[in-house]
């Protein structure tokens, strides 16, 4: 017991233990080829990244070394990659760029302490067996958010496609106001580069799928700009270059530690940290649908928060996962995350090849490639079906669209506030539905009391949901409306197999409900409940005024009990007569005579 003990906390302080039996040469094999893909996928997409965060395009190639082969080795996805991502580089620029200038050394060194305090808070949260966190965080939350993201994404690169004078970092509609007014200083040829390279994009995701299409639509784009510039003269064209890439190794970084910039990136880190979490789990898990792997939430949150504070040191802005490049990952064959570990030295080596020809790279084909990573991003299958199916979820996911495109850091905590909110209004109120027994010969159910004829005393109601703080008030008033419809009705039996859950609130009030209605003369009674909910009411002494025989278990007669404490002569003028006991005597025992 105790070796296995042992060996368990070894396994989640040394996650890579656990599958170092599953290397061998087919393995490795598999990784090697799985590897070489994800390098040529990240080398386009960092690159666009890292601009898009406002970073020197190496940056995003940084994110995808080493930070990668730590995220792998630590946490618990086989084929979850690691490195920049949309969300996370759209959210970076927005949080940092009214801090310091896009690109300036203060900027780096700002991103960095927040890429760090962001690994610190994952790390944290993944000690402390915290992950259940990002399951607050709704689906339509996350797709909301990254419709906004891709629409702040393409509205950032509209002055590098159009050749156009707009300031970095201003606002989604200042963006838009300013394209409408210099419309007509649209550069030709600049435009003409972008357009090119996004139909070469679309054409080459389409009919040649098993290509690297950004690599092939920078190239066609890069070929079409140096021709323009051979022709025009680039005085003419004002065609702008992203600049040649640093090659080498991820130089060492230290991040910014001083108070100022701490107290400044605090917030924007927190949201970070749960955007990444969040892109992180939920992308190991989908993958771990395919795999029929298990994939543990809080050792993710581990491996994330240790490759992001181990980039922080080495150049490397916030990562998280990657559902493209870990989609392509399991799609090529990876059966480890050495498959990682390769694509990152796979990378190092393209890099020192092609960093000379980054040189050559128009600004505007980039444009045109993150243009259709925008396009990408948006979830139209999804938000037509929500639109279709739930008002409030069609509420939430343009609320946080919206707050995205007004401020990114708030539109996702809108959207999570929210969403919590609505769902914290649909458990306070659970169904009180009224029912009656099934007239079936021998049944032991019940069904909806509408349409079928009700005890004059005594009303039986089914409840569905919780009784805890939020919800007494709604189960109390549907208690009290029973005595509103019906004073007679002074006995209830509430069917409790849907109740799941009662706390110290809700077991109060039902403590206070027995003994009114015994105060009136009738009781309130229990069937099915469950035994957890039996033992936290005898736990909390409320039994006493509830009555320990109040409570009555599956298939048990029930109505024999109960209809002895109802009024005779009630019963005796009564035509509903639901229950076999009233055909035959009146509650006190006599013998009916009609």
């Amino acid at each position: 017991m105790l070796h296995r003990s042992l060996k368990y906390r070894l396994y989640h302080l040394l996650p890579f233990l656990q599958w170092k039996h599953m290397v061998d040469r087919n393995s490795t094999r598999a990784d090697l080829i799985a590897g070489l893909s994800g390098a040529l996928i990240v080398l386009p997409q960092g690159v666009a990244f890292a601009t898009i965060a406002g970073m020197p395009p190496e940056y995003g190639l940084y994110a995808a070394m080493l930070p990668a082969i730590i995220a792998a080795l630590f946490g618990s996805s086989w084929h979850l990659v690691s490195g920049p991502t949309t969300a996370i580089s759209i959210a970076v620029f927005a949080a940092i760029s009214p801090l310091a200038e896009p690109g300036s050394p203060q900027f780096i060194s700002m991103v960095l302490t927040l890429t760090f305090l962001a690994g610190l808070f994952q790390l944290i949260l993944g000690l402390a067996r915290m992950g259940v966190l990002v399951n607050f965080i709704s689906h339509t939350v996350v797709i909301g958010f990254t419709a906004g993201a891709a629409m702040l994404i393409a509205a950032s690169q509209i002055k590098n496609f159009f050749g156009l004078d707009i300031a970095r970092g201003v606002p989604f509609h200042v963006v838009i106001e300013q394209f409408f007014l210099q419309i007509g200083h649209i550069n030709p040829y600049v435009s003409a580069v972008g357009a090119i390279t996004l139909a070469v994009g679309i054409a080459a995701r389409k009919f040649m799928p098993k290509l690297p299409y950004m690599i092939v639509a920078m190239v066609i784009g890069s070929v079409v700009a140096y021709l323009i510039n051979s022709e025009f003269g680039p005085a003419v064209t004002q065609i702008k270059t992203v600049g040649a890439l640093s090659a080498g190794f991820p130089p060492l970084s230290r991040p910014d530690f001083s108070y100022a910039t701490l107290h400044k990136v605090l917030f924007p880190a927190l949201i970070v940290t749960m955007l990444a979490l969040t892109e992180a789990v939920s992308i190991s898990r989908a993958i771990a649908v395919k795999s029929e792997q298990r994939i543990d939430g809080n050792q993710e949150f581990i491996g994330q928060g240790l490759s992001n504070l181990v980039g922080s040191f080495f150049s490397g802005y916030a990562s998280s996962g990657s559902f493209n490049r870990s989609g392509v990952n399991f799609e090529a064959g990876a059966q480890t995350p050495l498959a990682t570990v390769f694509a990152s030295i796979f990378l190092l080596l393209v890099l020192l090849l092609v960093a000379p020809l980054a040189s050559y790279l128009p600004t505007a084909a980039m444009a045109g490639i993150l243009f259709l990573v925008a396009w990408g991003l948006i979830d139209f299958d999804h938000i037509r079906s929500i639109s279709k199916t739930s008002r409030t979820e069609t509420v939430i996911l343009w609320v946080t669209l919206l707050g995205t495109l007004v401020d990114l850091e708030k539109g996702i905590f809108f959207g999570i506030l929210l969403s919590l909110s609505l769902y914290l209004y649909r458990v306070s109120r659970p169904s009180i539905v009224p029912s009656v027994p099934a007239s079936d010969e021998g049944a032991y159910h019940f069904v909806d009391a509408h349409g079928h004829p009700e005890c004059p005393q005594f009303r039986i109601v089914r409840i569905n949901g919780s009784i805890f703080f939020g919800a007494v008030d709604f189960v109390r008033n549907g208690l009290l409306q029973i005595d509103e419809t019906n004073p007679r009705q002074k006995t209830v039996m509430i069917l409790a197999r849907g109740i799941n859950f009662v706390d110290v609130a809700g077991a109060e009030m039902l403590e206070q409900e027995a003994r009114r209605r015994r105060k009136l003369g009738g009781g309130l009674y229990f069937y099915r409940c469950n035994e957890a909910i039996y033992r936290f009411l005898r736990k909390a002494d409320k039994l006493d005024d509830i009555g320990v025989g109040g409570f009555f278990p599956t298939m048990s007669n029930w109505i024999k009990p109960i209809y002895s404490t109802l009024d005779p002569e009630i019963c005796r003028t009564c035509q509903a007569r639901i229950f076999s006991e009233c055909h035959d005597k009146l509650p006190n025992g006599e013998l009916r005579t009609t």
